[in-house]
């Protein structure tokens, strides 16, 4: 499925609210002048206020998959608006999946 390409400029959050730190292994491709996240890029997530119970568990990490198919950067996919970013607790247990709040416009990848 087609979708707008996520850069270091995009929005992500967990689903509980705490900020994607937006940074990128990638160095070549830059879409609406800013660099074009990837299906590697493993995004810190600080914030996130997230409780099991009384004990605090926040999201502290997002892994990636299910980039696009059709555009890569040094073979490796870039993540567009349907990606899938599961939130995963310091504990290494998922958590959710992140909302990915905006995005640039200009370019659509399959």
């Amino acid at each position: 499925m087609p979708g707008q390409v996520l850069t270091t400029m995009s929005q992500i959050q967990c689903m509980h609210g705490g900020t994607a730190i937006l940074m990128t292994a990638n160095t070549k491709l830059n879409v609406d002048n800013a660099p074009a996240l990837l299906e590697s890029d493993v995004l810190a997530v600080v914030g996130c206020p997230f409780t099991i119970g009384p004990k605090y568990s926040p999201c502290v990490k997002i892994e990636w998959t299910a980039g696009a198919a059709m555009m890569q950067s040094n073979g490796t996919k870039v993540l567009i608006m349907t990606s899938i970013g599961k939130c995963i607790s310091g504990e290494g247990a998922t958590q959710g999946i992140a909302i990915v709040a905006t995005t640039q416009m200009k370019t659509t990848a399959t």
